[in-house]
């Protein structure tokens, strides 16, 4: 199994430091606002790696925090005359209801940062006693970027190179324009703690280096989060505990790549700025969740209404295979006939080719590639009057079922029951294009009365106001089947 990792900029072969068990530690949200389109990928993506390495037969303990204090929570607090401890539970609570709706499981441990101010408090005193980090008469605590000698080693940036451009601002203290901020002073209004500089608060780096080494061993089998967060915060991060503890913070460092809105980076200023709730009052949460794994994690990924269809679509194409599947296992297999070897041969080549991309640096793009195969192949089973009720194509049906939880299990979707999840994705396509589901079921139920009566011209019409109206109407076995054959952009 190989992991890209960010350290060496090259994929590595994984094993764990002990057989068996897996620490993972991912930077979490800080809560002071709705989560965005971006905290979702982050949170789909090691949410997947986590069931994958589940599934390879490690016991996983997994950590993501909370950042629960820091200036922008403080802002938000003042701004509504509320705590910070208010907006901080608020957003939390949010953040839980979104990522419940995209499947995404909670961590093992979810911590917070108000919960390791001692831990926090005793890093830095290592790091004072170390020669690492310095307080200045205010009560602010800097950590000395130059006095770590591998500082940059994750980004590849030159301390040099960055020294040119850096000022100290007005009021600072510190020595040295590259020493990032430890721990805080209080200013007027501020939570605060008691610690041996006076009252303060931490940094916003010092949080996760105190978590990780509390919740799990050192060094992290795996340490990961968002491309933006490698600098500063990682590369910060593994300043200040490779420093006080003299031994690498992570194994492997795994970063998720950006995610732009048609093709612009996500900004509040441009106006395309997307939370969770934005896109769930009009899509499917699997239908983000799929278009979120339609991509490598490592790519950028560009969200779009269009691109979204597309990943619906694809769903959709999934769901109507299993959909046809369950309809078939209903039926009577009451003939002998074993499946022909060349369609069990390119069956197990697709399972087999699931796993291998998943091996590849959880390769979910790859993986999905593999999963439409197999839904190209059980069509056409399902297509070849020579094996409808047959025992072997009852069997090869069943493996297709036992596939399907092994995806679900992995990705976290196909968890529905597929005909409910395409009424509801097809309701959803209703609503935005704004067509009456009521009038269509009632030219529908027209439809059949005027075929009954052999009024053919009649049926004929109607079929032709439901496509000017965009839906396709199919007729089955069991009866008209609806669908809308065309999705808003």
């Amino acid at each position: 199994m190989l992991i890209y990792n960010s350290m060496t900029k090259k994929k590595e072969e994984f094993i764990p430091q002990v057989a068996g068990k897996v620490g993972m530690y991912a930077c979490g949200i800080t809560a002071y606002d709705l989560c965005h389109i971006g905290h979702a990928r982050s949170a789909v993506v090691f949410d997947v790696i986590a069931r994958y390495l589940e599934y390879k037969g490690n016991q996983v303990t997994f950590v993501r925090n909370f950042t629960d204090v820091d200036d922008k929570i403080i802002k938000k607090a003042n701004t509504e005359n509320v705590s910070s401890e208010e907006i901080a539970e608020r957003y939390i609570k949010a953040f839980h209801e979104d990522m419940d709706k995209l499947n995404v499981r909670r961590a093992s441990m979810e911590p917070r940062a108000t919960e390791y101010i001692q831990e926090m408090i005793e890093l830095c005193e290592r790091l004072i006693s170390q020669g690492h980090a310095y307080s200045t008469p205010s009560g602010d605590v800097y950590f000395k970027v130059r006095s770590f000698k591998e500082y940059g080693k994750l980004s590849g940036r030159d301390v040099d190179d960055m020294r040119s451009g850096a000022r100290v601002q007005p009021g600072e203290e510190k020595v040295d324009p590259l020493d990032f901020a430890l721990w805080k002073a209080a200013k007027p209004g501020e939570p605060f703690w008691e610690s041996p500089w006076g009252k303060g608060r931490p940094g916003w780096h010092i949080e996760c280096s105190a978590m990780s080494e509390k919740n799990l061993p050192l060094p992290l089998d795996i340490h990961g989060g968002g491309q933006d967060l490698i600098f500063p915060h990682h590369e910060n991060e593994i300043a200040q505990s490779e420093a006080a503890l003299g031994k690498a913070l992570a194994r492997f460092w795994v970063h998720n790549g950006f995610v732009q809105i048609n093709s612009e980076k996500m900004s509040k200023s441009l106006g395309n700025f997307k939370t969770i709730r934005d896109i769930l009052e009009t899509r499917h949460p699997e239908a983000l969740r799929f278009f979120l794994l339609s991509k490598h994690y490592r790519s950028p990924i560009d969200f779009s209404f269009v691109t979204m269809d597309d990943a619906e679509k694809g769903l959709i194409r999934v769901y109507e295979c299993l959909n046809e599947v369950y309809a078939a296992l209903e039926k009577d297999f009451n003939k002998k006939m074993a499946m022909p070897e060349e369609i069990i041969k390119e069956f197990n080549e697709l399972k087999n080719g699931f796993i291998q991309a998943m091996d590849d640096d959880f390769n979910t793009a790859g993986a999905l590639g593999h999963i439409f195969g197999t839904v190209r192949l059980v069509n056409r089973v399902l297509d070849d009057k020579a094996l409808r009720g047959k025992d072997g194509t009852k069997a090869f049906l069943e493996d297709v079922v036992q596939e399907v939880k092994l995806w679900a299990n992995i990705l976290g979707v196909f968890n529905h029951k597929p005909s409910e999840i395409l009424l509801a994705l097809r309701n959803l396509n209703a609503q935005r294009l704004n067509i009456d589901v009521q009038k269509v079921e009632e030219l529908l139920n027209a439809r059949v009365e005027a075929k009954k009566n052999k009024d053919f011209t009649k049926a004929d019409a109607i079929r032709e106001e439901l496509t000017q109206m965009h839906v396709e109407v199919r007729d089955t076995p069991n009866g008209q089947v609806w669908a809308i054959n065309e999705i808003q952009k």
